[in-house]
């Protein structure tokens, strides 16, 4: 092909936080960006990047795919057909096109059913979220229909990322991603929406307080403080991805169920059988992915720890039962984990192979109502959020999501700064594990 810095240049067709975060960094590695959004948003765009001469904002997807090697769709899933076949026809001859949503199968399908025969398809996904140095993370890349040389061409542009390339089909990348992001998404937002539905302000009581409680209050204020369709389209669109949620609250239900009744030995069994087939055998002496005195430091509470209480964990039991019942084992997907999947899998894994802190949480389960309102909410949240996905509900989900992130939308900027800080000492931490 012969395509360099100074002859090609990219296209991103779609300036939400990860287009502009693709396009700064490819422009800052000397890549030529032909960018566009809506068209309302491109006079502000052109101020925002007019210090840029690598950046050229375009009134539309047309002008872009017409001149551009590399043309890149940061769309929403939701949308991804439409706005292809509104602009695929105009595509460079023999450029190379690709997406960045979180679920392939509709990206894929609408570049197959949109764009001419002549043009090469190589898609990506930065397992991260735009605020998240991409340093070091994982960059999946598939090459759908497309020759070696186009990916290597690809695989140059995307290498100013320092990222760690895992190149996979689009089929075996929802799989994964579902195993990895839905269930986990599928946590955090029922936490928020349990603690609206109590009009809570964790932070602000005492039995939230602690290691673990700062991750689910950290990174639950992270999720809302994002855009919703940026968990909708993977939910929604990824088949693995329903039934994996439909999963875990069943998994959060039966145990809650076992909770009220009663039924101590048979919580205790379920749990802990699933703990065996989730963890590794012969890994009680290594080292946990998170321990508490990191955790510790990045807490929005003014309270003492040693004032917080034992804590049932519904959340973290209903996770592990949800993978045993699935048989997904968390640690095969490393590799393409994201940041949120690590930390929820560090404290996870800190709270089942410390064997008195599980006995305690399941006994607390049984005797202290302490947290069972606030478990009883987070099974009608599990729930709830199940069947708006099932239901294939974008208004839904969308009125959901941005209702609970109101709620919260005071405490987002504190939350941002500690969040970020903890991502990046634990991610440092979590780097070091296969």
């Amino acid at each position: 092909m012969g395509r360099t810095k100074e002859t090609a240049s990219i296209g991103i067709i779609g300036m939400g936080d990860m287009g502009k975060m693709y396009a700064q960094r490819l422009s800052d590695a000397g890549w030529r960006i032909n960018a566009c959004d809506r068209p309302e948003n491109q006079e502000s765009l052109q101020q925002e990047f007019a210090s840029q001469p690598l950046i050229t904002i375009f009134p539309n997807g047309h002008l872009v795919s017409r001149i551009s090697d590399y043309i890149l769709y940061s769309v929403e899933a939701g949308v991804i057909d439409r706005v292809v076949a509104q602009y695929g026809p105009s595509t460079k001859e023999g450029a190379i096109v690709g997406g960045q949503t979180s679920c392939k199968a509709p990206e894929l399908a609408a570049f197959e059913k949109h764009l001419p025969p002549d043009v090469e398809i190589v898609s990506c996904h930065s397992l991260h979220g735009p605020k998240v140095n991409p340093e070091g993370q994982p960059l999946v890349l598939i090459q759908h229909r497309a020759s070696d040389e186009a990916l290597q061409f690809v695989d140059e542009i995307l290498s100013s990322f320092g990222s760690k390339h895992v190149y996979l089909t689009g089929e075996m990348h929802d799989r994964i991603t579902a195993d990895t992001q839905a269930v986990t998404h599928a946590a955090f937002l029922s936490m928020g929406t349990a603690w609206q539905a109590n009009k809570q302000f964790p932070w602000e009581i005492s039995r939230w307080v602690g290691g673990i409680e700062n991750v689910k209050i950290n990174i639950t204020l992270r999720i809302y403080s994002n855009k919703w369709h940026v968990y909708a389209g993977l939910a929604i669109l990824n088949p693995s991805a329903k039934a994996q949620i439909r999963q875990y609250a069943d998994s959060v239900t039966d145990l809650y169920k076992l909770m009220i009744g009663g039924h101590r030995e048979e919580l205790k069994r379920r749990v802990k059988a699933a703990g065996a087939s989730v963890f590794r055998e012969g890994t009680e002496g290594q080292d946990l992915l998170l321990k508490d005195e990191v955790l510790d430091r990045f807490s929005l509470s003014n309270q003492t720890r040693e004032k917080s209480p034992p804590n049932s964990h519904l959340s973290l039991l209903a996770i592990v039962d949800c993978w045993s019942q699935l048989g997904i084992v968390p640690y095969d997907h490393m590799i393409c984990s994201t940041p949120l999947f690590r930390l929820w899998l560090g404290v996870t894994e800190y709270l089942f192979r410390n064997p008195e802190l599980l006995e305690e949480a399941l006994d607390i389960a049984i005797d202290d109502n302490t947290f069972r309102s606030d478990d009883l909410e987070f099974t009608f949240a599990a729930r709830a959020w199940s069947d708006c996905v099932s239901f294939g509900d974008f208004e839904s989900y969308r009125d959901r999501f941005e209702r609970i992130a109101q709620y919260f939308a005071p405490q987002f900027p504190e939350a941002a700064k500690l969040g970020n800080e903890m991502m990046k000492t634990i991610l440092e931490k979590t780097e070091k594990r296969p």
